[in-house]
């Protein structure tokens, strides 16, 4: 018995064997995606490697939410381009203190699941050893 290729939508045909190879593809894709690395390697890291990415959307946030106060402050002492400083200055200010919370509330967050992972890891320990 033989599978007639299907037509798609806009006329052109499809043979079984690329329908296969779509699926199998995007299921390899989803099952790589959905795993962390965390989870499926047992090597321990570095304080560095865990916190970079808050470390460093806390200090841009902190720059960014300087250069607006520095902005806005301009526009008190200079008189050319006022309009501009008023502006400027408060948009950069809410996008630096938005970064800065936002990186600051992801420390916290990386915390509770290291501790979530390490609590895991002991059970699993236990499990193995009974």
């Amino acid at each position: 018995m033989e599978i007639a290729p299907t037509k798609s939508p806009d006329g052109s045909e499809k043979s079984p064997q690329s329908k296969e190879l779509i699926t199998s593809n995007t299921a390899s894709t989803l099952c790589m995606s959905s795993r962390s690395e965390s989870v499926w390697t047992s090597a321990s890291r570095s304080k560095w490697d865990i916190y970079h990415k808050p470390v460093i959307v806390v200090s841009v946030g902190a720059a960014v939410f300087l250069f607006g106060m520095v902005i806005t402050s301009l526009s008190c002492f200079l008189t050319k381009n006022k309009n501009v400083y008023k502006m400027c200055g408060p948009a950069f200010l809410s996008l630096g203190l938005m970064l800065l919370v936002c990186g600051l509330v992801w420390i916290p967050i990386i915390r509770k699941k290291q501790k979530q992972r390490q609590k895991s890891q002991f059970l699993q320990s236990l499990k193995s050893f009974f």
